[in-house]
């Protein structure tokens, strides 16, 4: 998905590319290094699409997000997936 479109979707529900990156457990500079590049991975094309999707239709994304045990993501060089 191009940056472009992923930040429309985020916008239209009024989260921002930090906010998202913070529900999600990832880096917000994560989010916001994908400018340069022009696009994200499609996953996270597909969460922002389902979002706007469930707020668009009156749903609660955040609770529903919340319930899921979300594992921060390991910093980079640590594959373990384990923090030190």
């Amino acid at each position: 998905m191009k940056y472009d479109a992923f930040t429309a979707e985020l916008k239209a529900t009024g989260l921002s590319g930090h906010a998202f990156a913070r529900m999600l457990k990832l880096n917000p500079n994560s989010i916001s290094n994908y400018k340069a590049v022009g696009v994200v991975p499609s996953h996270l094309g597909v969460i922002a699409a389902l979002i706007h999707a469930m707020n668009d239709a009156g749903l609660d994304y955040a609770s529903v997000i919340a319930r899921v045990p979300i594992e921060p993501k390991a910093p980079r060089g640590n594959s373990t997936g384990l923090l030190r």
